[in-house]
């Protein structure tokens, strides 16, 4: 009987192992963990503030400039910081009830209430980015600082200072300058993305034609 000893030992060991496992499994992490949904980390405070700081600067070279423009020259006078090139390039003192670049005078007061609305949505739009997005804020900040220089004027003086008169252009400042410059930043990320987006599309796609084919016919053309 000696000879079977060590098979009984065997067949009690067994249970008392997978009992044990088990137990270790139980009060373990789940073996089959569930993949989450991808979570955008939180912007730093830093990286939040870089649209304020865009929007400082834009507000006092902007500021600076209409001073200086509206102490030394009076309204629809000229000036011509280079004779040689007055044709194309001069300062000219202009009042502007509209919105940039002299379009639609005459309506200051329904123009002060769209500043404040596009100044909070890009505050707000700006909390709500996820980290990075240091460009985007930078446009942002080049927006939300023209629109809050020429706000400025509006609550200062009842209109917007225009001085920047370039040939056939409508006279603007650096407020309005501020803010197509923001646009064009604004656009060309639009532009890049979209064009990261097509070439994912175009590399996902032979993978795609792949599985098909690998995949064989369809349920409905298959023999039971």
């Amino acid at each position: 009987m000696s000879e079977f000893e060590p098979t009984e030992q065997t067949e009690t060991a067994v249970p008392e192992l997978i009992t044990t496992k088990r137990e270790e499994t139980a009060d373990s992490t789940p073996l089959i963990v569930m993949p989450d949904a991808p979570v955008q980390e939180t912007a730093t405070n830093r990286q939040r503030s870089l649209i304020f700081v865009a929007a400082s600067i834009s507000i006092v070279i902007d500021q600076i400039t209409k001073g200086i423009v509206e102490s030394t020259l009076p309204l629809y006078q000229m000036y011509a910081p280079i004779p040689a090139i007055q044709e194309f390039f001069r300062i000219t003192h202009v009042p502007n009830t509209g919105m940039a670049f002299g379009l639609f005078s005459g309506g200051s007061l329904f123009f002060t209430g769209v500043a404040i609305l596009v100044g909070l949505a890009i505050i707000y739009y700006n909390f709500t980015l996820p980290r990075g997005q240091l460009l985007l804020r930078v446009a942002l900040g080049l927006q939300l600082g023209g629109a809050m220089g020429n706000l400025i004027d509006r609550f200062r003086i009842g209109h917007v200072t225009d001085f920047l008169d370039f040939g056939p252009w409508p006279v603007f400042n650096i407020a309005d300058l501020s803010i197509v410059t923001g646009a064009v930043i604004l656009g060309w990320l639009v532009l890049q993305e979209t064009r990261v987006e097509m070439r994912q599309k175009k590399t996902d796609r032979p993978a795609e034609i792949i599985d098909k084919q690998q995949a064989g016919p369809s349920d409905e053309w298959s023999t039971p």
